[in-house]
């Protein structure tokens, strides 16, 4: 396919002659990672360097390639993309496992929100994994390589496993208790290393913006401005704002107007993002700036608000530049549950949210929440189905959308040592019953990938085996049920990975990989939680 539809936000820098020839990756279509605001972000700043020459590569689309690259690099957004990365590996003729390449293979590295989170099940695949923020740990990378460029692979992983955010897997050795049972030490090969890496937070108030605008992008034809980083809510199981800490904003005057401005004048569709947008300080005065009349034919989408700042002058504005509706995310109808996951918010605040939305001629009001938190009752599903039943009271006519998910345990969250529990599924068949019948629209998220998720974001590295037999077999539940079958005896059963409340003392796939807080916070944090329970 053709690249030749890019509206380009960034000037690309010359390549110096010797220039490092590198490809970036996204294991995914051109229409779905050209979607991905970090893999933009990151191609800019690649191709913004002088000593780098940069080249994409998608699932069914390539820039043209360099014959001998020297670093290859993966920005991962999904789970079960893991599937391309192999794919991709093996069209460029590169072993799979990184124990089988040699100095004439380049040196594969990865980032994203998923291998932050927890790299170890794909830990065999990558030479180096960056943690954290692009634009705080790809620089440092880059310099390091360059420093390194020339000598042997190993003495490269050893020199580069020594910049903060650059994770070396291989030079980590991972012991078990026992074949089939938990982590026993995970301990560093050299003394040069740290036993622990520490993921890299960006810290300014410049965020990320689009650097690329393209009718073939998955929101065909947006540009992306990033308000706000993390959420200051912080929710016991999220780990959207537990990994990302600091809760950070982008500075109206200086930075977010005008990157808004630079976006604009090559689209009229802008996506505003962030975890909680409706809580940057200044959210108001941006929203008065885009209800002036010359961005009246801009079209607005807007990521997940905070409830009570869901105003009806919010409602009207978005209204008039194009939206429909507005999403918001409150868990679950029983407030009991809320506390216990840290969710600042009463019914009474959902109910006004709705109010308003209907009063600002919005046409929908869709509804996060899910089954399975800690401590869940079968009472507090009956508070979720009359809260509904409240909500088509006070906006009639207010089309009610509630998305529903299956709780997973993430990394660096204090909900981390708990597992999936078993009776989501059938709650999640009994508030679709019970919804429907209220004219709710009742979206669930399967409850099997609910469990294939939780098996990913807890795995160690002795899941390797089980997601290249995975691969062959097939994105189901029954195909990962059928791998352990046959593995059986080497890694421990499903129900240790997804199902088990492990001990606070066990010792984690991630342990040796540092998150904004330390262990000892988050247990506070869930001690709090488990008074409620």
């Amino acid at each position: 396919m053709s690249f030749d539809q890019e509206h380009h936000l960034f000037t690309r820098t010359p390549s110096q002659p010797d220039a490092v020839p590198v490809i970036f990756a996204f294991p995914n279509t051109y229409s779905v990672g050209i979607t991905s605001l970090g893999y933009q972000v990151i191609w800019a700043l690649l191709a913004q360097r002088s000593d780098i020459q940069v080249s994409r590569l998608f699932t069914d689309a390539q820039e043209t390639l360099p014959r001998h690259p020297e670093l290859l690099g993966f920005s991962l957004s999904w789970e079960l993309d893991y599937n391309h990365i192999l794919d991709l590996l093996e069209a460029l003729n590169i072993p799979i496992h990184t124990v089988q390449r040699d100095d004439e293979h380049p040196l594969v590295f990865g980032g994203g929100p998923v291998l932050t989170a927890n790299p170890e099940p794909f830990a065999n695949w990558f030479d180096v994994i960056l943690l954290g923020d692009g634009e705080a740990v790809l620089a440092p990378f880059l310099d390091a390589y360059q420093a390194c460029r020339g000598q042997s692979r190993s003495e490269q992983l050893l020199t580069l496993a020594q910049v903060p955010g650059v994770y070396v897997p291989s030079l980590y050795q991972v012991d078990y208790t026992e074949t089939t049972g938990a982590i026993a030490t995970i301990t560093p090969q050299a003394e040069s290393i740290p036993a622990v890496v520490q993921k890299q937070t960006h810290r300014s108030n410049t965020l990320l913006a689009s650097t690329v605008v393209t009718p073939k992008a998955a929101w065909e034809n947006i540009y992306m401005v990033e308000v706000v980083r993390s959420c200051p809510e912080m929710c016991r199981f999220c780990l959207a704002s537990y990994l990302t800490l600091p809760f950070r904003t982008a500075d109206l005057e200086r930075s977010l107007l005008p990157a808004i401005e630079r976006g604009l004048k090559v689209t009229n569709r802008l996506g505003l993002l962030g975890a909680s947008v409706t809580q940057h300080p200044e959210f108001n005065d941006l929203l008065m700036h885009l209800a002036q009349p010359q961005y009246e034919d801009v079209r607005l989408s807007i990521a997940s608000v905070r409830t009570n700042t869901v105003t009806e002058q919010l409602a009207q504005t978005l209204a008039s530049r194009g939206t429909r509706s507005l999403t918001i995310a409150v868990e679950s109808g029983s407030e009991r549950l809320r506390a216990i996951v840290n969710k600042k918010l009463h019914n009474a605040e959902i109910e006004q949210a709705a109010i308003n939305a209907q009063a600002g001629e919005l046409k929908g009001l869709k509804l996060y929440g899910m089954v399975g938190i800690p401590g869940e009752t079968p009472e507090d599903l009956e508070e979720t189905i009359a809260m509904f039943a409240q909500l088509k009271k006070v906006a009639p006519h207010l089309k009610l959308t509630f998305g529903c998910s299956t709780f997973v345990p993430k990394s660096h969250t204090p909900f981390q040592w708990y597992g999936v529990d078993a009776q989501a599924k059938k709650r999640l068949k009994l508030l679709k019953k019970r919804l429907h019948a209220l004219g709710v629209e009742f979206r669930p998220e399967s409850y099997n990938w609910s469990v294939i998720q939780s098996l990913i974001s807890r795995g160690d590295r002795r899941l390797t085996p089980l997601l290249e037999l995975t691969r062959h077999y097939g994105d189901t539940l029954g195909s990962y049920k059928r791998a352990f079958k046959e593995l059986r005896g080497q890694l421990p059963p499903l129900d240790f990975y997804v199902h088990e409340v492990w001990p606070e003392s066990q010792t984690l796939p991630w342990s040796h990989l540092a998150g904004p807080l330390p262990v000892e916070t988050l247990q506070k944090h869930l001690a709090t939680a488990q008074a409620l329970i």
